[in-house]
């Protein structure tokens, strides 16, 4: 078991020198939006993943699956398939930049995440200039939302989150 407390951004522009980061390539899909319970592929790790209510601090729980059970489990997954690029960029204050450079129908769509250890660093975070809006609290810029848009919804989100 474990707590996320994690934070949202829409950013200004993406970082010109995306190569000198680590990437991975994240697909997920969604078996149910309340509770959250997703199947994930990062890279070529799999996971079942439980999330519990909450936006900014809520708990989460990994559970390591196989290739084969993924591919059984994704085919079950409800809605849109989301997958992403994830940049991990450090920040120079001791934290990562998960950079995701959203693809396939959510293609155009970017956001930067930042976890933390607790709460009050959370709340005291300084912001790097690139980053323009805190979505934390947005429902449509959570992947569980996603995962359920329409692909009016979808153009929206692509229109509100555009990067110059």
């Amino acid at each position: 078991m474990g707590v996320e407390i994690e934070r949202k951004f829409l950013v200004s522009h993406i970082p010109d020198n995306l190569d000198n980061y680590k990437c991975r390539l994240i697909e997920q899909g969604y078996l149910n939006t309340n509770p959250v319970v997703r199947v994930r592929k990062d890279n070529e790790d799999y996971y079942l993943t439980y999330k519990g209510k909450g936006k900014m601090n809520r708990e989460e729980y990994n559970l390591p699956l196989n290739a084969e059970a993924y591919a059984h489990l994704i085919k079950k997954a409800d809605g849109n398939i989301i997958t992403k690029k994830r940049y991990e960029i450090p920040d120079g204050k001791g934290y990562t930049i998960e950079l995701d450079l959203f693809l396939g129908d959510f293609s155009g769509v970017v956001l930067a995440e930042v976890e933390f250890p607790n709460i009050d660093e959370c709340n005291s975070y300084t912001l790097p200039d690139w980053f323009i809006k805190d979505v934390t609290n947005e429902k449509a810029y959570h992947n569980s939302r996603m995962s359920v848009m329409t692909k009016e919804d979808i153009e929206a989100l692509i229109k509100d989150s555009h990067v110059n």
